[in-house]
């Protein structure tokens, strides 16, 4: 899916999303990563949802954010508590959801100019 977004100068936008990928500025993005407003960490050395650990969450926490977009891929599924506990302590927001809905929602949290972090599954 294609979405028609002109970037601010400067932010990163999703601009279209399918079942194994990401675009981001129109750049494809075809392996896990972290997009955030200015930066994007695309070798995010994660194997995929089995392997989040508390260390996962305790990483996305020190990008120091108001809220995290959890992408988990095709599916959407849960991670324990226990392992999202810090964001919640830090009261950081968390919103898990499949990828494509979590590109949308990153947009629209960096449109209106939240410090976000989409952290993303591919496939």
């Amino acid at each position: 899916m294609k979405l028609h977004l002109m970037a601010a100068a400067g932010r990163n936008l999703f601009t279209g999303y399918g079942p194994d990928y990401v675009t981001v500025n129109h750049v494809r993005h075809e392996t896990h990563l972290i997009v955030m407003p200015d930066r994007i960490i695309d070798d995010w050395q994660i194997g995929g949802f089995e392997d989040f650990s508390t260390a996962t969450f305790e990483f996305l926490l020190s990008l120091e954010p108001e809220i995290v977009i959890l992408g988990t891929g095709r599916t959407l599924r849960f991670p324990p508590p226990s392992l999202v506990k810090c964001l919640s302590t830090a009261r950081v927001g968390l919103e898990v959801m499949d990828t494509g809905a979590a590109c949308r929602t990153y947009n629209i949290l960096t449109a209106e100019g939240r410090k976000v972090v989409a952290a993303l599954l591919i496939a």
